[in-house]
């Protein structure tokens, strides 16, 4: 009986080296490659720590915060002031940290001829305003427009940056993530979509120009890029435990080292 009671002890042991458990939603930018890679690393250093990662949308990763189900939300544009109210209403305190930089890259078909747009260009396509590629001086053909989702952080982001904050065109079709969005465009000779850093080499699509500006980590970090950005985790206040672990290991050098070989460019 006595050793019975041992390995019991034993086991219960073990299976509590392996129970913590760190849930992250929200943000595709981040959570298709940069966070997963992240995980990675940090779980060959904390063997005993499991991830559940859910790369479907800023948004909701900030609800997520808000509502207690997950420890980190990732997140590629601020918090609303609606979102922060609600929080505030749950006594929830809406923290942001800037994890990352971003740039939002405007691509097009390889097969597109057409190199630079202007930044008003850009607001005329994506609104609907401008349909074909002739009135760019490029080849006559429809246009066929790509955005992220409404939950996406990108698409609230592009919105601002890039558009006024007008809406996009009734016939924007919209896609769950980057890569969706760099794939369609890839297929589609008349395509136009934006991505971020880390996505915008794909085979088949081809960076634009705007006014000269191509996104790169030294135009983003320089702010010469229109459309860059910051990326951030958000928690409920300070993060403690394995969530303030993994927070401190991204921020780290070899975390940023991670987020630059990915595409992003490093907080520091």
């Amino acid at each position: 009986m006595k050793k019975y009671l041992l390995v019991l002890a034993a086991l219960a042991a073990a299976s509590g080296a392996f129970a913590q458990k760190l849930v992250i939603k929200g943000s595709d930018t981040l959570g298709a490659k940069l966070v997963p890679s992240l995980a990675e690393a940090y779980k060959a250093k904390h063997p005993g720590v499991a991830f559940e990662i859910a790369a479907e949308g800023s948004t909701t990763g900030i609800a997520a915060i808000i509502d207690g189900t997950a420890q980190i939300g990732m997140s590629s544009r601020r918090a609303k002031p609606t979102e922060v109210s609600a929080a505030s209403a749950k006594g929830v305190t809406m923290k942001p940290t800037i994890v990352a930089y971003d740039g939002i890259a405007v691509v097009i078909s390889a097969k597109n001829p057409l190199t630079t747009l202007t930044k008003r260009q850009v607001e005329q396509i994506f609104a609907g305003d401008i349909t074909d590629w002739s009135a760019v001086g490029g080849t006559p053909g429809t246009i066929s427009i790509y955005t992220r989702n409404t939950s996406s952080g990108t698409y609230s982001d592009f919105k601002d940056l890039a558009m006024k904050k007008r809406d996009y065109a009734g016939s924007s079709q919209k896609m769950a993530g980057n890569e969706q969005i760099v794939a369609e465009v890839a297929k589609n000779p008349n395509g136009i979509g934006y991505c971020g850093l880390a996505y915008m080499n794909e085979p088949g699509v081809k960076v634009v120009s705007i006014e000269g500006a191509v996104p790169s980590k030294a135009s983003v970090l320089a702010r010469k890029y229109p459309y860059a950005r910051p990326t951030f985790y958000y928690t409920n206040g300070e993060p403690t435990g394995e969530a303030a672990k993994f927070l401190d290991f991204t921020l780290s050098d070899e975390g940023q080292k991670i987020a630059a070989d990915i595409g992003f460019v490093p907080v520091r």
